[in-house]
């Protein structure tokens, strides 16, 4: 969760990008939440946001589509690479086209 002033508990506001990829997220998967409530460092899994498997291929489709990049199923870095919307960012950043 977020405070009113946008900084997260950890102190830091999002990046841009990454409050781009919270909307994102909030409506491609149609989240009861909005995208300021998300916490750009917390887990998209499990105790986080609770995201599954089906989630984070919805997810990762609508961010290739958005940024011209490839996400593939097969990765080894996917683990990683979706471990929160703060790592999310930080791939996007390096691999988007758009």
């Amino acid at each position: 969760m977020s405070s009113p002033n946008g900084a997260t508990p950890n102190g830091a506001a999002p990046s841009a990008l990454e409050s781009e990829l919270a909307d994102l997220l909030v409506g491609a998967l149609n989240l009861d939440m909005k995208a300021n409530e998300i916490d750009p460092s917390a887990s998209l899994f499990n105790e986080g946001l609770g995201l599954d498997s089906i989630d984070v291929l919805e997810l990762a489709l609508e961010v290739s589509q958005r940024y011209g990049m490839q996400l593939r199923a097969d990765d080894e870095n996917n683990h990683a690479i979706f471990q929160s919307l703060r790592s999310l960012a930080a791939h996007v950043a390096q691999h988007r086209t758009k």
